[in-house]
């Protein structure tokens, strides 16, 4: 990789000064130190349809020498879609090599965006896949947990009412960064209770721009209800396929109970396979560890009792 001059330096610093002007609150720094940076786009200011978000990295070389890292998500950007939009990016690169591009990559994703809100009224399809391929299979409990598609607030406004609307939020708290290859991992834990703790908590996480544009926000909760000796628990991938499942059965060994944990993702453009796994379950157990969910030795190899897990089809399943 070529190294950057202090020219090359002051062409970086300037270009981001420029690009956070420009963006405003849609313009985020993932990671000032690696050189991580995100922007959300969409096709038009006020209450867009199309949306997508940019992350770039930044190598040493660039503007000179070397092109920005980036990757694009979006729910709805898979197959040809992606790859036209790539190919019109590296485009754009080479027509301009040795220049400042990000504002033209910008530029260019918008007039896409408009384009797609121009030519069709159909919605757009916002399923959700992995960034990465999952090659870790000998798992089988946890890959037989689907993704949810649905909005991860919206799935659970119903277990919630009316009468709870002003239930207090819970203090959240957030974990130590951990960034493994230019992917940065970060947990957060709030105490809750109820159902609609867990919808607020996560409700004032994306309120967050930096949370609201990680790459995912796996969660998962467990609450423990006194009258029937069973848990209410659940657990979202947000596009991770897995890492839910895999967060709630660490809880469920750890058996921490009236917690809720979520472990955000930024990808840094290089797939770390199973490693991923292991940053996110190491993120959650070392915040439950700092507040004291996790005890001891002995309080965390406790089996669990009788437990149920409530489902998003709002059906009730015995947990194994």
């Amino acid at each position: 990789m070529a190294a950057g001059g202090p020219e090359v330096a002051q062409q970086q610093i300037d270009e981001i000064e420029a690009l956070s002007s420009i963006y405003g609150e849609d313009w985020c720094v993932v990671d000032e130190d690696e050189k991580i940076y995100c922007i959300k786009i969409g096709d038009c200011l006020d209450q867009p349809k199309w949306t997508l978000c940019l992350q770039v990295i930044l190598p040493p070389g660039y503007p000179s020498s070397e092109p920005p890292i980036y990757q694009l998500n979006a729910p709805w950007l898979r197959g040809q879609d992606y790859t036209e939009l790539a190919n019109s990016l590296e485009e754009i690169y080479i027509q301009n090599l040795g220049e400042s591009i990000l504002y033209l990559w910008v530029e260019k994703i918008r007039e896409v965006l408009v384009e797609k809100a121009q030519s069709s009224n159909s919605e757009p399809d916002i399923k959700k896949t992995s960034e990465e391929v999952d090659e870790d299979s000998a798992d089988d409990f946890f890959l037989d947990y689907q993704p949810v598609q649905e909005d991860p607030v919206e799935i659970l406004s119903y277990m919630t009412s009316e009468s709870q609307e002003d239930e207090e939020l819970p203090m959240i708290h957030h974990g130590n960064p951990l960034t493994d290859r230019r992917s940065t991992f970060q947990a957060h834990l709030a105490p809750v209770v109820t159902p609609r703790q867990v919808k607020r908590v996560l409700e004032k996480l994306y309120e967050n721009k930096k949370i609201a544009s990680a790459t995912h926000n796996i969660y998962a909760y467990r609450i423990y209800c006194e009258d029937k000796h069973t848990f209410l628990q659940d657990c979202e991938d947000d596009g991770e396929t897995a890492a839910g499942g895999r967060l709630l059965h660490l809880m469920q060994i750890l058996n921490v109970q009236n917690v809720l944990v979520v472990v955000s993702r930024w990808y840094g453009g290089i797939l770390l396979g199973p490693d991923r796994f292991k940053h996110i379950n190491n993120c959650a157990r070392n915040i439950l560890v700092e507040y004291n969910y996790v005890h001891s030795v002995e309080e965390s190899s406790k089996p669990a009792g009788k437990n149920k897990k409530i489902r998003k089809d709002n059906k009730k399943r015995t947990e194994h």
